[in-house]
């Protein structure tokens, strides 16, 4: 067999609100002290999760798991008002790292909440954002998660209906249920700018492009991270296989039989070091000799700590005042 090819992604791995929420949860530890209590996973990735518990995180499901009075955080998936309720109630001292294109999606479920507008928010029922997302309108919002639920759904009033998108989303899935809904409910509103993260869209687009280089693609991410999830359906609907792995020794030999050009990428919440372990790990069992990035677009996209964070820091950056000293007869 000829030497195979790694075709890696240039365009991988860490966004700007993983980057954030990353930072917020230690930026809090050094700023607090133990314990620091995150809600749910800070970002869908075992490996991040498993790095901040070591450095004092305490990763809880709910907020009864957290003592009144005490630092909890906000994953970057975003909370619902009845869990900010529930943490002002309990006194806790909260810092959110909700990623801020999910707080935009946020404003904008209140927005056709105050309209008592229908909500048709497409997304996953079960994933996170999504239910803190339907949180904001609730008992106005129904999830769509395919093109045969948006045939079916029925609305009270046709002429006051929005939709709104989960921000991990595959493009073409999101873009194949929107033709239904504007089709039978032509008077639908939506953002002015697509929901779909920046982030998601590069990675996706990434992908494609790759396509027509590679013989098989392998994912590396979380299989509850709905951006690598779409990562891979990508690959699949053009006509590439791919695969989903959360480290290197997940690779299997009968993946990669015949196949000389192999395609990587990683989801927007996996780390840099598992595409390096996988860029190894495959010249040493596989017979990788070459590699070489495909690049796409550039990201230049920062998002800023949050005030309560920024201000925290400050309080503790500040050194007490210096007391004269005692004058001696």
């Amino acid at each position: 067999m000829a030497p195979r090819r790694l075709i890696l992604a240039k365009l991988r791995g860490f966004c700007a609100g993983v980057v954030r929420a990353i930072d917020i949860v230690e930026e809090a530890l050094k700023a607090c002290g133990t314990p620091v209590y995150v809600r749910k996973e800070i970002v869908h990735n075992r490996r991040v999760v498993e790095d901040l518990r070591r450095k004092g995180a305490l990763f809880v499901d709910d907020l009864d798991e957290v003592p009144p009075g005490s630092w909890v955080i906000f994953s970057a998936h975003g909370v619902s008002p009845l869990v900010r309720k529930e943490a002002k109630k309990r006194l806790l001292k909260v810092i959110d790292a909700t990623c801020p294109l999910v707080t935009k999606v946020h404003l904008e479920a209140l927005q056709l909440a105050r309209r008592e507008a229908s909500v048709l928010l497409i997304g996953h029922k079960d994933h996170d954002e999504t239910i803190g997302t339907s949180g904001e309108a609730p008992g106005k919002t129904i999830v769509i998660e395919t093109k045969e639920e948006a045939e079916k759904v029925e609305i009270a009033d046709a002429e006051n209906v929005g939709f709104l998108t989960q921000t991990t989303l595959s493009m073409d899935d999101t873009a194949e249920i929107l033709t239904v809904l504007k089709r039978r409910f032509p008077k639908i509103t939506g953002p002015h700018k697509d929901d779909i993260c920046y982030a998601t869209q590069n990675r996706q687009t990434a992908v494609k492009q790759m396509i027509p280089l590679i013989d098989v693609m392998l994912v590396l991410g979380a299989p509850n991270s709905s951006n690598t999830l779409r990562l891979c359906d990508v690959a699949v609907s053009g006509g590439v296989p791919a695969y989903l792995i959360e480290n290197a020794d997940q690779i299997r030999p009968q993946w990669l039989d015949g196949k000389i050009a192999i395609g990587l990428t990683a989801s927007a919440s996996a780390p840099e070091s598992l595409v390096q372990n996988a860029i190894e790990h495959l010249k040493r069992h596989y017979g990788v000799s070459h590699v070489e990035e495909f690049a796409t677009v550039e990201e230049n996209v920062r998002f800023a700590l949050p005030d309560a964070l920024l201000e925290l820091k400050k309080s503790k950056s500040v050194s007490p005042p210096t007391l004269p000293q005692e004058i001696l007869p």
